[in-house]
Formats: structure tokens, C-alpha cells, sequence
């Protein structure tokens, strides 16, 4: 081996070093590479007056069908008293939230789901004939109220420094949002006229 060999493979080595240094940090940050460049996003869960339930932040690229588990899985709703509530009645999401185990998981839990069925699965489902099961309903006029998410998301997102990830940690970035989230909560609860 010559000296320029080993020293290219020595850059190399760095380089590579360098890479996987900048990957742990982007990590550890909870930010991923995405269409808009560096970002992360929100899964959220939210009740029908459009107050936050739950909150779980993942790097920009991570699909939304995994994080469905998770997000329930924090909901906590107390009431005047007793244990908190954590197993709604229905759950509506979109059909990026549409996968067997995620209507596995809500059956198990006996939580209706209302979740339209993709277009490509239900063309795999017919494809298989009688094993393909039965076809996914849900209930259009709940589907409706879907959109109490997205006018959630609208509220926090009211927060610039949340709309745009000023924050550079999770955990400060988490921190804003349970603040906004418990700010949206207190208003909701004492209504100004």
C-alpha cells in the first residue's frame, strides 16, 4: 500500500466517522430527512373539541401507521374521579392509519375504528378472494369529525416556534407542546365570552 492509498483511506475512514457522528446527533435530536429537508413531525391524538390528547414526536421520514400504538397507547383523560380514561369509544384516522394490526390492536382493546380502507388494499383483499376476510366499514358521518385533528394541529401550530422547530432538543420541543397543549385545555374550560 502507498502513502496516498493509505492516507484516501484514511479520509475515508473519517469521512465515514463524520457521517455516522451527524446521523447519532440528527437521532438523538428526533429530526430525519425529508421532502423540506430537515424536520420532525407530531403524531397527535385529539378528542372532538379539538383539545390534545397525547403527543409523540418522530424524525420527518417515520411513516404514521407505526406511531398508531404508540399515540394511544399515551392517552390519559381524567375525569372527577376515579382512574383516568385511556380506551376511547372509536377512533377516527385517516387512511395512512389503515393497516391490520392497527385495526388488530383497536378489535383486541374493543375500540371501534374508523378508518377508510386504502385503495390498494382492498384491491389485495379481492385479489385473494374468500381469504382475503371481509371488506373494512366504517362509520362516514364519525369519519367527518376526522378533521378535529387537523384544526388541533392549526392551534398549536399558532406557536411559531412550534409550526417551524426553533427548539433544538426533543425535549424542549416536547415542552412547548405540552405547554400549548395545556394552554389550549385551560381556555377550553373557562370560555371567554
Amino acid at each position: 500500500m502507498t502513502v496516498d492509498s493509505q492516507e484516501q483511506e484514511a479520509d475515508r475512514a473519517e469521512r465515514r466517522r463524520v457521517r455516522r457522528r451527524r446521523r447519532a446527533r440528527l437521532k438523538a435530536a428526533a429530526l430525519g430527512r425529508s421532502r423540506g429537508g430537515l424536520t420532525s413531525k407530531v403524531h397527535l391524538a385529539a378528542d372532538r373539541r379539538c383539545r390534545p390528547l397525547a403527543f409523540v414526536l418522530t424524525p420527518g421520514q417515520a411513516a404514521d401507521s407505526p406511531q398508531f400504538v404508540a399515540v394511544l397507547a399515551k392517552v390519559r383523560v381524567r375525569g372527577p374521579v376515579g382512574r383516568p380514561r385511556t380506551r376511547p369509544d372509536a377512533v377516527a384516522a385517516d387512511k395512512a392509519y389503515s393497516s391490520r394490526a392497527n385495526r388488530a390492536h383497536l378489535r383486541k382493546h374493543g375500540i371501534k375504528a374508523v378508518i377508510p380502507e386504502k385503495a390498494d388494499q382492498a384491491a389485495n383483499r379481492k385479489n385473494r378472494g374468500s381469504a382475503g376476510g371481509r371488506p373494512v366499514t366504517h362509520d362516514a358521518e364519525q369519519y367527518k369529525e376526522r378533521n378535529t385533528v387537523e384544526r388541533c394541529i392549526n392551534r398549536i401550530r399558532a406557536w411559531r416556534g412550534l409550526a417551524t422547530r426553533y427548539d433544538k432538543t426533543p425535549d424542549s420541543y416536547m415542552a412547548g407542546l405540552q405547554l400549548r397543549s395545556s394552554i389550549i385545555w385551560i381556555r377550553s374550560l373557562n370560555p371567554t365570552a
